[in-house]
């Protein structure tokens, strides 16, 4: 540093002795700062949107023989008659194991609005084994048949103490319903167990109201808009006792 130093002032001194102006004198170079150090923060990262599940598949008719759903489950309710059901899914039915479809069926009948809301009725899940009073059952169009009278493969039914849903209905609901698929799968858990609370069909009380949960919504809403639940406003919604003379469509 010292060298640099005598050199400038020398070349000063030579400068002015030249007679050149005084802003032409060199001066030692300021050292150049470092550009400050950035660090670069990582890409947010992006969640893989996860795989659609696997499509329920099943054929036309199962052995008739049956997987049960695991465990039990609190009591839904806070007052009125026990009910105790099991959950049970068909061999031969694919991609939905008695677990999720028993998790399906208990989030519906426990959900206040349905027939646990109103103090009348407690429902609990057990698991096979333990007693019961009815079984929920996910079969194929043609052992639906072989529960339940009649031979239209297309509906579901209660008989007994067989609480029967139709896979086919499951899976693929009804044309021009007019709700999603998860409010149609609501409606047909409600409506069979609600035949198994006593409950008949009834009708469409006028065109624009929700249609009742025990009218047949399957095969015609008859100026009514779809409606999963049996209570509306923590009451029973009921509408005129009876049935439509509807016909059963030949597609599964």
């Amino acid at each position: 540093m010292a060298v640099v130093a005598c050199g400038v002032v020398l070349a000063g001194a030579l400068a002015v002795r030249a007679g050149l102006p005084e802003s032409a004198i060199p001066s030692a170079a300021p050292a150049t700062p470092a550009p400050p150090s950035r660090s670069l923060a990582p890409p947010p990262s992006v969640s893989p949107t996860p795989p659609p599940p696997p499509e329920i598949t099943y054929p036309a008719r199962g052995d008739g023989t049956w997987r049960f759903a695991a465990g039990g489950g609190p009591v839904a309710g806070r007052s009125g008659q026990l009910m105790r059901y099991r959950v049970a899914v068909e061999r031969g039915i694919r991609n939905i194991e008695p677990d999720a479809f028993a998790s399906a069926v208990t989030s519906t009948l426990a959900d206040p609005r349905s027939w646990t809301g109103d103090g009348r009725w407690r429902l609990q899940r057990v698991p096979n084994g333990s007693p019961y009073d009815f079984t929920v059952y996910l079969t194929t169009p043609g052992t639906r048949d072989d529960l339940c009278p009649g031979d239209d493969g297309y509906t579901s039914c209660r008989n007994g103490e067989r609480v029967v849903l139709n896979v086919a209905r499951w899976v693929h609901g009804v044309p021009r319903y007019g709700a999603p698929l998860e409010e149609y799968r609501q409606y047909l858990v409600n409506h069979e167990v609600g035949h198994r609370l006593g409950h008949g069909h009834e009708k469409c009380p006028g065109p624009g109201r929700p249609a009742p949960v025990m009218q047949q919504q399957t095969l015609g809403l008859h100026g009514c808009v779809a409606f999963a639940w049996p209570l509306r406003g923590g009451r029973l919604y009921e509408g005129p006792a009876g049935s439509y003379d509807d016909p059963v469509p030949e597609e599964p």
